[in-house]
């Protein structure tokens, strides 16, 4: 994977043309914020394409790095009418009726689609989303950009948030994170050698934290990002932490096969 198009804070990154896997359901971005951003929500697979685009937008963040006090607002403090939710958005009252959460480094959170969300100043975070050109924005702090109040208020759950998905082990050093939703989020922690194998048509994007790994014959390292669509031999040492992600609502429990030592150890 390569780096694509940087706008101001935010690191895309793209499947490389010529690669054959045309336009792949996620996209993984590494963001960066020196104050809020936008109150945003995104609309669900249904109300998507009801607007004629390809997909709903659900998301998912890893936080990085966090400054003291740093936060994200995921949901309301409490339910309330939309009509209510439109009038704030309005007047910028809706800053106080957001649940801002404090985060810090190794957090997860998911925000399914309909989620009404805000990330905090002071953050560095991955960004694991469907792949669909759509935000819609609710308040953004007196600033020029355009609003999107009918199509947001139609997308929103205006209510407080609910965790959808308690994580798990799956196994030793496989930590499902997210699942269950369009897409799985998995953190795996461990040392092993053994074959990755994809779900026909659903490619796996590896996401190394620290710590070092190779995938076929190529070594992988955090700061970038690599996408997996058919069998590979991996080889993951003791100090390598990573986050994979794959397409689908089902874990992948067979996506890594252990070498025979490795299952018997």
């Amino acid at each position: 994977m390569s780096a694509g198009e940087e706008p101001i804070g935010e690191i895309w990154f793209e499947v490389p043309r010529g690669s054959g896997l045309g336009e792949p359901e996620l996209l993984v971005k590494h963001l960066f914020t020196s104050e809020r951003l936008s109150v945003q929500v995104h609309p669900d697979d249904t109300t998507a394409k009801a607007h004629g685009l390809p997909r709903g937008k659900s998301e998912a963040w890893h936080i990085l790095e966090a400054e003291p006090g740093a936060s994200i607002a995921m949901g309301l403090r409490e339910p309330i009418a939309k009509d209510r939710l439109r009038a704030a958005a309005k007047d910028g009252s809706i800053v106080a009726l957001l649940d801002w959460k404090p985060v810090r480094a190794g957090d997860f959170w998911y925000a399914p689609a309909g989620t009404i969300h805000a990330i905090g100043a002071g953050l560095s975070l991955i960004e694991i989303q469907q792949n669909v050109d759509v935000t819609y924005r609710l308040y953004d702090y007196g600033s020029n950009r355009e609003l999107h109040l009918d199509e947001a208020v139609e997308a929103a759950r205006p209510a407080p948030y609910e965790a959808p998905f308690a994580p798990f082990e799956l196994a030793r050093g496989r930590r499902v994170l997210a699942a269950g939703g369009p897409f799985v989020v998995e953190r795996w922690a461990d040392a092993f050698t053994g074959i990755l194998a994809p779900r026909r048509g659903e490619p796996v994007w590896l996401i190394p934290l620290r710590g070092e790994a190779v995938v076929g014959s190529e070594p992988i390292e955090p700061g970038g990002v690599w996408i997996v669509a058919g069998d590979a031999g991996v080889n993951f040492t003791g100090s390598c932490d990573l986050l994979v992600a794959y397409s689908g609502r089902a874990v992948h429990e067979a996506l890594i096969s252990r070498s025979r030592n490795e299952r018997q150890s």
